[in-house]
């Protein structure tokens, strides 16, 4: 018994530890494709988004911690960083564009912690259509939890009006909106988590060009400006992505 426990946790440690790093090489990887902009020394990249899905999937020890290692990896010379700013290495950190790269780590932490993970029953390896979920059986009023009472249990418990055992629910299969472990109040908490993720960015980029320009106005015109309309796009984008997957990861990390 011991030794599984060991394996298990092993498993478990070596499974985070390669989480951490395909997320660094993800959020390196969307660095290469980068569009300069006419009047501002900041290019637009996909590294924001990169980003944001990492901290979201991972959540906020791991998504921090990928992050960390990315700015590592850049500050020791790997080619890691978009390439059309004529910075390398640490010196990156302290250019025009470093202010958003230092705050990846916290962008990362806070997305993750704002978006919801997994619950037991409700999302996750037995949530609802997912294999080894078995009606009646799993769940968080399945028989043998605290709390359930057959023909009790839950507001479509067995023998109440519309009853399907196991199924059933304000957030059942078959009603308006639902996705297997994912009900509808998750979307708005995701949206919540990928706009502060994106403002923490934005607030590091504008404060370092704020230092190097002196002057604010004039750093959020070349720092924030240009890239609304962008981020819009992001949001969109994410939060359908984030909600859809992320339970099912968090709960294999």
């Amino acid at each position: 018994m011991e030794r599984a426990l060991v394996i298990d946790h092993s498993t478990l440690i070596i499974r985070r530890a390669g989480a951490v790093v395909l997320g660094a090489l993800l959020v390196a990887g969307a660095a290469q494709v980068s569009v300069p902009l006419p009047g501002t020394p900041v290019p637009m990249t996909l590294q924001p988004m990169a980003v944001l899905l990492v901290g979201g999937l991972l959540g906020p020890q791991l998504g921090a911690l990928s992050m960390i290692l990315y700015l590592a990896m850049g500050a020791a010379g790997l080619p890691v960083f978009t390439p059309t700013v004529p910075l390398v290495g640490v010196a990156r950190l302290f250019g025009p564009t470093g202010g958003y790269l230092l705050a990846y780590p916290v962008a990362a932490w806070a997305t993750g912690w704002l978006t919801p993970g997994w619950q037991p029953g409700v999302n996750g390896p037995h949530a609802p259509g997912t294999p080894g979920w078995r009606p009646g059986v799993n769940g968080p009023h399945a028989p043998g939890t605290p709390g359930w009472q057959p023909g009790v249990s839950g507001p479509h418990a067995p023998g109440t009006p519309g009853s399907r055992p196991g199924v059933s629910g304000p957030h059942g299969p078959g009603t308006p909106g639902w996705q297997p472990g994912v009900n509808k109040p998750w979307l708005g908490r995701v949206a919540l988590a990928v706009l502060v993720g994106l403002v923490l960015i934005h607030l590091g980029g504008l404060a370092q060009l704020a230092i190097l320009t002196g002057s604010i106005s004039g750093a959020a015109q070349l720092a924030t400006a240009p890239f609304l309309l962008g981020d819009l796009l992001k949001l969109a984008l994410l939060v359908p992505v984030l909600a859809k997957f992320t339970p099912t990861i968090r709960a294999r990390l």
